[in-house]
This record gives C-alpha cells, sequence and structure tokens, in this order.
C-alpha cells in the first residue's frame, strides 16, 4: 500500500507575510511576480497593499495541508478584504540540487482591488506617509509593517528596487523624528518576528545586518493586479 502525499501549494507574500508569516511552512524562497507593483492603497482597521504593470519581490512560501491556507484566508481575505489569484512566481536562485530552478511556476498571492470597501486609492505620498505615522491597530502600529518590509528587501534582496517602498520609508522616518517620537517604541506590535530562514539553497551566505531590528505598527498594505 502507496503512502498518500499531502499536495503542497506555494504561496506569495509581497508585505507583512515576508517579515512575518504567522504560519508553518516547508520552504521559503525570494523571488518576484510580473504585472503587480506594491503600493499602500488600501487601509483598514487590521492591517494596508496594488495593481499596476511591474515586478513585485517578495518570497514565496510552500505550505502543505489546509491549516496555513485556513489561517490566510481569514488574515488577508475576511480580515483584509483581499481576493485569491493564481500567478506565475519567478525564483530569484536556481539550483539543480534543491530541484528548484529558474522557471517560473504557479503561487498563490492575495491581491487588493477597489471593489472592497478597505480600497482608498491613489494619493499622494505625503498623505500617505502621514497617515502610516498616525495609525495605529490590533496588529500594531502601521509604522512597523512599513519599516520591517523595507528591512527585509534591504537585508534578503539588496539588489532589488523598490522606489516607492523606500520613499515612503524616508518620509514616516522624518514626520518621525520630527515629532520626537522613538522609532523602536513603534516597532513592538503584537507579534515577534523572527528571522526567516529563505533561499537555504544558496551556497554563499549573505551578511546578517541588525541596522533596521525594528518592529512596526498596524499596516495597511495594498497589492493592485492590473
Amino acid at each position: 500500500m502507496e503512502a498518500q502525499t499531502t499536495p503542497s501549494v506555494w504561496v506569495f507574500g509581497y508585505g507583512s507575510l515576508c517579515w512575518y508569516p504567522g504560519f508553518e511552512y516547508a520552504e521559503c524562497i525570494t523571488g518576484y511576480i510580473r504585472g503587480y507593483v506594491r503600493r499602500f492603497w488600501q487601509g483598514n482597521v487590521t492591517h494596508r497593499g496594488t495593481i499596476e504593470k511591474g515586478i513585485t519581490w517578495g518570497c514565496a512560501f510552500r505550505v502543505t495541508g489546509s491549516h496555513a491556507l485556513d489561517y490566510l484566508r481569514q488574515r488577508e481575505c475576511t480580515l483584509g478584504g483581499y481576493v485569491t489569484e493564481y500567478i506565475k512566481f519567478y525564483p530569484r536562485l536556481a539550483s539543480e540540487q534543491s530541484g528548484i530552478s529558474g522557471e517560473a511556476f504557479p503561487a498563490l498571492v492575495y491581491i487588493a482591488t477597489p471593489k472592497n470597501e478597505h480600497w482608498i486609492g491613489e494619493e499622494p505620498l505625503l498623505v500617505t506617509a502621514r497617515q502610516i505615522v498616525e495609525c495605529r491597530g490590533p496588529s500594531g502600529h502601521n509604522v512597523e509593517y512599513l519599516v520591517r518590509l523595507a528591512m527585509f528587501m534591504r537585508d534578503e534582496l539588496p539588489g532589488a528596487c523598490d522606489e516607492h517602498l523606500f520613499e515612503l520609508e524616508g518620509l514616516v522616518r522624518r514626520f518621525v523624528a520630527e515629532a520626537n517620537v522613538n522609532l523602536e517604541l513603534l516597532l513592538v506590535g503584537s507579534v515577534t518576528p523572527h528571522r526567516i530562514r529563505r533561499d537555504t539553497h544558496e551556497e554563499v551566505r549573505r551578511h546578517v545586518t541588525f541596522e533596521f531590528a525594528s518592529r512596526v505598527p498596524d499596516t495597511k498594505l495594498r497589492c493592485l493586479h492590473i
């Protein structure tokens, strides 16, 4: 009698999943999807991510069974207002030994659309930055979401560019400093993120930096597809 194998699925994360997945997974690798860009164009009382043609860097998690997907359905769809879609994920690294090639493979992604009640849409970057600095929710301060995401990009994907994210981070850091607020206090939320082992098939070890070792508040991420 052959043992039954539980099917697995890859889930692409481009926001808080990059630094706090919150579920068990078998593998995590960095890479990107095409046809989307990351924007902070949606707001709700729990989280915050948009649709335009471009490349969005993040990481994909291989999960097995239904527990992780049930958790993500509650976190991203019920509370966040996102819809799900399968899209091609392109691994950053390829390795024969790991079974990971440079070819794209399907991954589940959670996307925000103008049809959901939390949608705000495009607004001046200064307005978005002010809102991030002023907002906090059950998951923590919105600043944490932004800063930890920028930290992930710098630490894990130093060659990737996300001008929108880094410009927004610069404004938020400036406003926090002008308000005489300790940024470290805003980076302490309801969860404690742990360093995630990614790209375990990569032979070259990157230097670990603690330059941005801080946490951010309740975040509202918007990711749109065009």
